[in-house]
């Protein structure tokens, strides 16, 4: 008696069967199946750029979410830098600035400044890094911060002619001074740049 139960479900599995053939199967890459790219691909801050952000590309709101992996939301506004108009975007998770990327308007992206912890440079320097564990002395690579790091110090990343460190810490000394190397040793990164114009 178990054959009549498989007779009335026969047509209903071929008819399934069918539907199924004019079924559409979803795309599927090569790179999903790695295990990397499982988890969202990070940025990395290069010699060449951020991401696929890098001096080629156009500064408007399409190209800069591109080549960010639309990770950020992003604002755009304008400002004035050394007598000169700037355009940029900033990088928003939530209402925190995570990324500034900026350049002249309607021109291409000439400078990145990246605040935030998970994004660190091909070299493995991020948000945190201390002074001592790229630098012995300032002298040669580092020099006082300008606008908005006036009280901080750059620093050009070792191998890098397109990459530099904000530094940021505590100094009891004059402000127009740079901080002793015993000072920076203590200091930590606080911003990575990333400038299109060589260090």
């Amino acid at each position: 008696m178990t054959i009549r139960p498989l007779l009335l479900a026969l047509p209903l599995m071929l008819t399934g069967c069918s539907t199924m053939a004019n079924m559409h199967m979803p795309q599927m890459s090569w790179s999903s199946l790695n295990p990397i790219n499982w988890f969202g691909s990070s940025l990395e801050v290069t010699d060449e750029g951020v991401g696929k952000v890098t001096a080629s590309t156009p500064l408007n709101e399409t190209a800069v979410n591109d080549g960010l992996n639309g990770d950020y939301r992003l604002m755009s506004g304008m400002s004035m830098s050394n007598g000169k108009m700037r355009s940029f975007y900033q990088a928003m998770d939530g209402k925190t600035v995570k990324l500034t990327v900026s350049g002249e308007p309607k021109g291409n992206v000439d400078r990145i400044v990246v605040s935030d912890p998970d994004v660190k440079s091909q070299w493995g320097v991020k948000i945190g890094t201390p002074f001592s564990d790229l630098y012995t002395k300032a002298f040669d690579a580092c020099q006082k911060g300008q606008g908005d790091d006036a009280q901080n110090v750059e620093c050009k990343a070792p191998n890098s002619q397109h990459v530099s460190y904000i530094f940021s810490g505590a100094w009891d000394g004059p402000d127009e001074l740079m901080p002793s190397d015993d000072s920076l040793k203590n200091w930590k990164v606080s911003k990575i740049v990333w400038h299109a114009a060589n260090n």
